[in-house]
């Protein structure tokens, strides 16, 4: 059977859609997410560009193992559905994507939390290959995470573990969180809540930020660069954030990896080293340092994981056939 898969990784901002071949993307392609209007009224959009996909790489469907997709929120992986989001996609809650996927292509489907299939892609793919103890944060509009544990990939009974360290409590004291905790990673350090972080602070009016239509970590970065020192105390407050989640990770975790991606990754060339060095300072780990790492796979971690979870379900599946085959 093929090794191809087709791989959707459904981000806040895009839908990045791929044709997998083990640790390769053939070819790929993406569209406008539009995630707060939900799901459904892009649904069209994705079976068409999938299709489109499909015909410019010379497939068909039965060309395929199958289809998966990676989408924030908790995920059953076991019924293959959404089960709860905080805010994007939040009609896909509920949302039959086996019998989607069945209608329009007749194939089997597998659906993930998109920091776990990031972390798939990344240990099998990219930066974790060869360990089997390791911990991913991806910082973006959000803070997701995922975990390898003794080679396993860690989902909890309601599928909940290792994915929510955005929502460890760092600051008890802190701001009120999307999620309805208060202090959360992302409540105190994420591009969501940067902008207010700059407007709230006294040296906003004096700043080149306060020129900005929309303030992110890019403009941010850039304006420290040139000396503004509002931007210079918001990197070190979202350093200071950030190296508590990670330190928290390796507290409850035990890796001996810390793989960091998300779009943040690519605006500052000092964040690894400066979480580094507070890691290092204030983790508490007696047998050494955990190595701590950017991720490799950065555009296309998810797909890639996604396509070896489709790989792994082909592989059972056939295992199965041959052992009823011989019953």
């Amino acid at each position: 059977m093929s090794s191809k898969a087709i791989a959707l990784d459904l981000g806040g901002t895009r839908i990045k859609i791929g044709v997998t071949d083990g640790g390769r993307i053939i070819a790929d392609s993406i569209i406008d997410a539009f995630s707060g209007g939900g799901f459904i009224p892009r649904l069209h959009a994705v079976e068409a560009e999938v299709s489109s996909l499909l015909s410019k790489s010379g497939l068909g469907a039965n060309d395929v193992r199958g289809i998966g997709i990676s989408i924030p929120g908790i995920v059953d992986s076991k019924e293959m559905k959404l089960l709860s989001v905080n805010e994007k996609y939040s009609d896909a809650v509920g949302f039959d994507f086996k019998g989607w996927a069945r209608k329009n292509w007749d194939l089997p489907l597998v659906i993930e939390n998109d920091a776990r299939a990031a972390i798939i892609g990344e240990w099998q793919y990219g930066a974790g290959k060869g360990c089997d103890n390791l911990v991913m944060v991806t910082l973006g509009t959000g803070i997701g995470g995922a975990a390898v544990v003794e080679g396993k990939v860690l989902r909890g009974k309601h599928f909940q573990a290792g994915i929510l360290p955005g929502h460890f409590t760092i600051n008890y004291h802190g701001h009120d969180c999307n999620c309805g905790n208060v202090g959360c990673v992302e409540s105190e350090a994420s591009s969501w809540r940067l902008p207010d972080l700059a407007r709230q602070n006294p040296l906003f009016k004096s700043s080149p930020l306060s020129e900005l239509q929309i303030v992110d970590y890019r403009e941010v970065f850039e304006s420290a660069e040139k000396g503004d020192k509002l931007s210079g105390e918001l990197i070190i407050h979202s350093v200071e954030a950030w190296s508590a989640c990670v330190i928290n990770l390796i507290h409850a975790y035990d890796p001996e990896l810390v793989i960091i991606g998300g779009g943040i990754m690519r605006s500052g060339s000092t964040i690894l080293r400066e979480i580094s060095t507070r890691v290092h300072k204030h983790a508490w780990t007696p047998w050494g340092k955990v190595r701590i790492v950017p991720a490799e796979q950065m555009d296309f971690a998810a797909l890639l994981g996604i396509g070896y979870l489709l790989d792994q379900k082909s592989s059972l599946n056939k295992v199965i056939e041959q052992f009823l085959d011989h019953e």
